[in-house]
């Protein structure tokens, strides 16, 4: 074991401020999210047995949201969907003590297991932990935090692992040293090592567990493990993040070589060293960017009517920008600045926007200020783009919907308009 010294919200949805007094009928509200996702169910069926894997099925059966809903789906591929059937894989995880609330949990991080053959794949599994002394509670919590466990083929494999997972959140729970036996050289002894190494350092079980089972590298090897680690701890990441655990993957997979050859091309750019490195501090997801993807970016923006000297300052205040899609940034622009009338400085001030869903936030919000316009309760000038875009939900329904609460037939119209809903 090597030592190391270092340095010691999604937006809140509509159920969240019912408490607001608001004449809305939420029956019509409910029954718009049904149809939509009735209209967005992809088809992953299994022929056999008639139980349908869709957007529908994991709201009805699961309780997640549309929008969750529709997310996971997006990380299963279609071409996997006449595999198993979602049901039985429920009633399986359900009859060895998964509670609801630890079944949401495990879909949400590993969708896939919902493809799995529940008595061919998992029930062996789930029979072989059991088999090994783990009780119900330790199986239940494990899984719960680890999901992807599941995924593995092996018995050996999946059983150290498991056993590896379980010393963790013992120690972590009695604040124990851990003194696990490793194989010296080997790339899973490597793993569970450096693993170790960021749990010792103060990365959260959250963060941690996470990369035993993934397919990325940054937790394999050692000296290659030791330099990056280094380099991240003096750049100052705070262990406990996610852009510490971030930066760890994407400065591992880059070379010394590369990463000079990268700073000498944002130095073309104009950019100096210290601003690409807080940039990176930002958005470490920026660095593996091709130049081809950097210069694509570039045209894109200043097509828009962004000088080149905005697009710098955009950048350097959100380094996701490079990131988005050309597609997405020139739809999101021309309805802020063309529809929306608010200068392109106005999203230079306000990058995040760019960030933000068009459809879900953006659209709904803007309605709600044209309408409030169109009669005059705001006068001729256009509120702030920040105002109006960069706050939660009930910041922004407090600041131009419910101040007219003394007129119901306005704030359920205002409503309506916010939410997509008819009201009758």
């Amino acid at each position: 074991m090597f030592s190391l010294i270092i340095r010691g919200r999604k937006s809140p949805e509509l159920h969240k401020w019912r408490n607001l007094v608001v004449s809305v009928n939420f029956l019509a509200f409910s029954s718009s999210f049904s149809s939509a996702s009735a209209a967005a169910d992809v088809s992953l069926q299994d022929g056999q047995k008639g139980n349908n894997f869709t957007v529908s099925y994991l709201v009805k059966s699961l309780g997640f949201t549309t929008k969750l809903a529709e997310s996971i789906l997006r990380k299963v591929s279609s071409d996997d969907a006449h595999k198993g059937n979602p049901d039985s894989v429920l009633s399986l995880l359900s009859s060895h003590g998964f509670t609801s609330p630890q079944i949401s949990t495990i879909i949400k991080t590993y969708p896939r297991l919902l493809l799995l053959d529940a008595e061919s794949s998992l029930a062996p599994k789930l029979r072989f932990l059991t088999s090994r002394g783990a009780s119900t509670s330790e199986l239940t919590e494990i899984l719960s935090k680890v999901p992807k466990i599941l995924g593995i083929k092996k018995d050996k494999a999946l059983s150290r692992y498991f056993d590896f997972v379980r010393e963790i959140i013992v120690a972590d729970k009695s604040s124990l040293k851990l003194s696990h036996s490793l194989s010296e050289g080997s790339a899973q002894g490597n793993k569970l090592r450096n693993v170790l190494v960021l749990r010792d350092m103060g990365v959260p079980q959250r963060l941690l567990l996470p990369l035993l089972i993934s397919n990325h590298h940054a937790c394999c090897g050692k000296e290659k493990f030791e330099e990056t680690l280094k380099k991240v701890v003096e750049m100052g990441f705070e262990p406990t993040t996610f852009r510490f655990v971030e930066a760890l993957r994407m400065l591992y997979q880059l070379s010394d070589k590369t990463i000079e050859e990268k700073l000498s091309f944002y130095k073309k750019l104009g950019f100096s060293v210290r601003e690409v490195w807080e940039m990176f501090k930002k958005n470490p997801s920026f660095l593996p960017l091709s130049e081809k993807n950097i210069l694509n970016s570039i045209e894109a923006y200043l097509g828009l009517g962004f000088t080149r000297d905005e697009f710098v300052m955009l950048v350097k205040c959100h380094p996701q920008c490079f990131n988005y899609s050309a597609e997405l940034v020139k739809k999101k622009t021309e309805f802020l600045v063309k529809d929306m009338n608010w200068p392109v400085k106005a999203v230079v001030s306000n990058p995040t926007v760019l960030g933000y869903n068009l459809e879900k936030r953006t659209i709904p919000r803007c309605n709600v200020i044209k309408a409030l316009m169109s009669e005059g309760f705001l006068g001729s000038e256009l509120p702030s783009l920040g105002s109006v875009l960069v706050c939660t939900d009930r910041a922004f329904l407090k600041r131009y919907v419910m101040k007219h609460g003394d007129d119901k037939t306005l704030v359920a119209k205002l409503m309506a308009i916010f939410t997509g809903v008819h009201v009758s």
